[in-house]
């Protein structure tokens, strides 16, 4: 825009100086036309732009050649999986393999058929489809299994092995448990079914302390179980049917009959010795007092005992 145009105003322009460049003939600011950069392009007819039928087959070939290694692999992939899947179905529906023996071994107190029944798979199942773990699973449910195993002999035999829990003895823990020779009961004592019979019975530990420390509870067991046994090392010493331990009074046994207390004291290095001193006294009285002696106390001295005898 020229603002010397501007109505009203006068523009003066200085005379140039001698030696100054000339000025333009216009001071008029010119404004060209911007030339549209898009590049305009014939276009053919559709036909000559479309590619001609050898570079359709070139590209084609290309494309197949690059792809064949791909699909070479899916084929084998997709066999081998056929193969597989028809393995399976013939292996896991063929009366070949239908199980025909549960074989059972390493059992004592439960007899066979009695772990067979309380298994989930049965004679006349696939020995493949037979699910090993859930029949592992009921078998450790038992509570005379200590551990259980088993596998397949193919083609139509399946073998379970287990190792069941060795009761040695009888605690009471409010009720009549067995236990095993580490001190820990294992099962509650079915006295109906004949187990326990001829078992010593552990009394005195409180079954509050037992689930308040089942590990000490189950030493001061063990450890009553190694007292007894140590007695039962001489045949000439009566017959124990119950050991009495407790934290106040030590160890105390009990004859069958007569019934006798026998106090023994603490569970100490001294024991073995009041059990000798025991026999001394026990070999001095006759059968008479033996049969009324109510108590024998060897638990204050090693060379001291008392007898009570009961009232007449």
């Amino acid at each position: 825009m020229d603002r010397s145009r501007r109505p009203g105003r006068t523009s003066v322009c200085p005379a140039p100086k001698e030696g100054s460049p000339t000025p333009p003939p216009a001071s008029r600011l010119t404004l060209k036309p911007r030339q549209n950069r898009r590049r305009t392009t014939a276009r053919g007819p559709l036909w000559t732009r479309v590619p001609k039928p050898g570079a359709i087959a070139d590209a084609c070939g290309r494309a197949l050649r690059r792809g064949l290694p791909a699909i070479a692999a899916g084929a084998v992939a997709l066999a081998l999986g056929g193969t597989a899947w028809a393995g399976y179905h013939f292996v896991t529906t063929s009366p070949r393999f239908a199980i025909t023996a549960i074989d059972v071994h390493g059992n004592r107190h439960l007899t066979a058929d009695r772990i067979r029944a309380a298994l989930p798979v049965h004679e006349g199942d696939n020995v493949f489809a037979a699910d090993v773990e859930a029949a592992l699973h009921a078998l450790r449910a038992d509570p005379w299994i200590e551990h259980a195993e088993a596998h397949r002999v193919l083609p139509d035999t399946l073998v379970i092995e287990v190792r069941e829990h060795e009761a040695v003895a009888l605690v009471d823990f409010g009720g009549l448990y067995l236990v095993d020779a580490a001190g820990h009961p294992f099962k509650r004592a079915e006295l109906a079914d004949g187990e326990g019979a001829g078992m010593p019975i552990v009394t005195g530990i409180d079954r509050g302390a037992y689930v308040a420390s089942p590990d000490d509870a189950a030493a001061l067991v063990q450890a009553a179980l190694a007292a007894l046994a140590t007695w039962r090392a001489d045949a000439s010493r009566p017959a124990i049917g119950e050991v009495h331990v407790d934290a106040f009074h030590g160890l105390a046994l009990h004859t069958f009959d007569p019934e006798i207390a026998i106090e023994l004291g603490a569970l100490d290095a001294d024991l073995p010795a009041r059990m000798r001193t025991f026999d001394a006294a026990w070999a001095e009285l006759g059968d008479d007092e033996r049969a009324h002696a109510r108590a024998i106390h060897v638990d204050s001295r090693p060379d001291h005992v008392t007898v009570a005898f009961k009232d007449q």
